[in-house]
């Protein structure tokens, strides 16, 4: 009892975070996009006290991209809150796995495949007008050649950026960074989302991905969902939105409460094992039932 009041007592922020538990809000950008596409965000939720990084999202291949996040993660200290647009999602969804800083995993107009399937899987599963949006243009490096996946720049106003202004979009259309087709044929290995509660953005106009897509990967994640009327680029278009997303599974990263995991999940949010580790405990000293806590069946007694 005195460490639940403890808990209920200490300082928090505005936002029902306790101070000395605010996490570390990672933001990782999508295709076609740089960190700059998180700017209103960033600006939104460190005002609200937050410390925020948007690394550069490589945009070369789902596992080397996945690896690269992965490394960045490792040189944070304390809880994350690792946020994906876009293609991004994919990326923070195999980047997390394996990770027990990260606590919450957000989702804004995301792809978050399961194992064994990749951005083009989906999309096939669930077709949008980006199929007709973008252009294939070789590229060589020292150690090879590949495929890059540039946005037809009379495309990205109607199809990429259709609630941002035309200059707006063109200004995205000059600044676009390419994608290796490696990026969305590459399987996924992983699903973080299994392990770690989720919240997901969908964009009731997105034209890129398909908001039938963005619900389905929602409603399979057991996500926290939250519909706008946006484009794809909610995050430029809608920061107040995204940021107060975001700052949801901040509040429960820091110990607030958290939607259940996907059926599918073969773990715990990582958040509860210290809570529900200190239930157990109490259980086993009343002389509860521990075993169905664990999920195990208790034996028979024997005659």
């Amino acid at each position: 009892m005195t460490a639940l009041c403890a808990v209920t007592t200490a300082p928090v922020t505005a936002d029902g975070a306790p101070l000395a538990a605010r996490p570390t809000v990672v933001l990782v950008h999508g295709a076609f996009a740089d960190g700059s596409s998180w700017n209103g965000v960033i600006e939104r939720l460190e005002h609200r006290g937050y410390t925020v990084m948007a690394p550069a999202n490589p945009l070369r291949g789902l596992y080397s991209d996945s690896a690269y996040i992965a490394s960045v993660l490792k040189t944070v200290k304390g809880p994350i809150v690792l946020v994906g647009h876009s293609y991004g999602g994919a990326v923070i969804s195999s980047a997390a796995a394996g990770n027990p800083q990260v606590k919450s995993l957000v989702y804004i107009n995301a792809l978050m495949p399961d194992v064994g399937e990749s951005g083009m899987s989906l999309s096939a599963r669930f077709p949008s007008a980006l199929a007709t949006a973008t252009t294939s243009v070789p590229y060589r490096t020292t150690g090879g050649s590949g495929t890059d996946l540039y946005l037809k720049p009379d495309r990205v106003h109607p199809v990429f950026a259709n609630c941002l202004s035309a200059e707006q979009a063109n200004l995205l259309a000059v600044t676009q960074r390419p994608a290796a087709t490696a990026a969305f044929s590459e399987t996924a290995k992983v699903a973080a989302w299994k392990e770690i509660p989720s919240w997901a953005l969908v964009g009731r106009q997105d034209r890129t991905i398909s908001p039938q897509q963005e619900r389905f990967e929602a409603q399979r994640a057991h996500s926290h969902t939250k519909e706008i009327d946006s484009c794809h680029v909610s995050l430029i278009a809608h920061p107040d939105a995204v940021a107060d997303l975001i700052v949801q599974g901040a509040t429960a990263a820091a110990g607030g409460s958290a939607p259940k995991l996907a059926n599918t999940g073969t773990g715990l949010p990582k958040g509860r094992t210290l809570a529900l580790g200190a239930l157990a405990a109490a259980l086993l000293t009343a002389g509860g039932a521990v075993l169905l806590l664990l999920g195990r069946r208790p034996q028979p007694a024997r005659r």
